[in-house]
């Protein structure tokens, strides 16, 4: 991209639980907020067209909307979704972005159907196996960045030496960090501890040029002492819906002991800055936008239940994300590697 080019983003406008009640909102909400970019919603004209009559002339040249006369159900199979759905908004979006017309692409779809299709259209890293689903994680120092998230439930020892290298440019462009911290997930933090695919995986990484700390436990995630931690999808998949049960437990258990009696509901009035605060922290909107790594472009996965602010936020991780290069930055790490 020249340095006198806007950046533009494609938005899969029909994707989601919600579609465009929430696409096209949070779309509008990120252009006010950044005059350098431009959007393309993908989808249906029909349905788009009359949700932006009132965006204004102040966009004009910043929106557009890009036809698209098909839309990938949430619980459609991928493989149906890629043969099937050529002219889905899905696909519509990663074509745009595989052509170089806009630098990113963010849905809120079905991940299945977005991973194969954004695999098949754009293709991996030279070098990378297979994309790796990447999400930031709220813990002590900020944020701790997770991969493999579901993307891929077997691997082998180089697979997560790649994730690894993925996560650290993800986390180095994100959060300013030159030498992020990269542990590998394991049952113990002792060495004689894991299976032959961890054992294997730490020496590959202890002979790379990242900052490899070694094995770090599920607790170990939220403590600050690792920026990013690497695991199978399998793994990953578990210990992130674990972590969302528990955050939900947490939630409902504080509700119903401060509505218990009169008294408590007092004292949650007394305590309602530190109990907003605490929500805010932890509320999964302010941290949706899972970065599909290892692909030849920049894909943003947002969570299909999302709102217009949670949308919001995905599509300024893709920008982050574009305007930092990451695939490119993901080849180069991975070319010293081999060297």
């Amino acid at each position: 991209m020249q340095p006198d080019q806007r950046l533009s983003i494609a938005i899969d406008a029909m994707g989601g639980d919600h579609g465009p009640s929430v696409t096209v909102p949070a779309a509008l909400k990120v252009l006010a907020e950044q005059q350098d970019i431009t959007i393309v919603l993908v989808g249906k004209e029909e349905t788009l067209a009359p949700m932006l009559a009132k965006a204004g002339k102040a966009l004009a040249g910043r929106l557009r909307i890009h036809h698209a006369s098909q839309v990938v159900a949430m619980g459609e199979r991928p493989q149906d979704a890629l043969r099937k759905k050529k002219d889905s908004s899905m696909r519509v979006a990663l074509n745009l972005l595989q052509s170089g017309e806009t630098n990113a692409c963010v849905s809120a779809g079905n991940t299945g159907a977005l991973m194969a299709t954004a695999r098949f259209v754009l293709k991996t890293i030279p070098g990378i196996d297979r994309p790796a689903i990447l999400s930031r994680i709220p813990a002590h120092h900020g944020h701790t960045h997770m991969l493999d998230l579901g993307a891929n439930a077997d691997c082998t020892p180089e697979h997560l030496l790649q994730f690894a290298m993925m996560g650290s440019v993800v986390a180095t462009d994100l959060h300013d960090l030159p030498r992020p911290r990269v542990g590998l997930l394991n049952i113990g933090s002792e060495d004689i501890k894991g299976n032959e695919l961890v054992q294997e995986a730490s020496r590959l990484l202890q002979a790379s040029t990242l900052n490899y700390i070694g094995f770090v436990e599920g607790n170990d995630i939220f403590g600050g002492d690792v920026d990013v931690v690497v695991t199978d999808g399998f793994t990953g998949n578990v210990a992130l819906k674990a972590m969302e049960g528990t955050a939900r437990m947490i939630g409902a258990t504080i509700k119903s002991e401060y509505t218990r009696n009169p008294l408590r509901r007092l004292s949650a009035l007394v305590s309602m800055p530190v109990l907003k605060a605490i929500k805010k922290r932890f509320d999964p909107g302010q941290h949706n936008g899972a970065s599909m790594v290892g692909l030849n472009g920049v894909v943003i996965k947002s969570h299909g239940s999302a709102d217009a602010d949670s949308f919001a936020n995905a599509i300024r991780v893709a920008i982050v994300e574009a305007r930092k290069g990451v695939p490119s930055q993901v080849s180069q790490l991975l070319q010293e590697q081999i060297r």
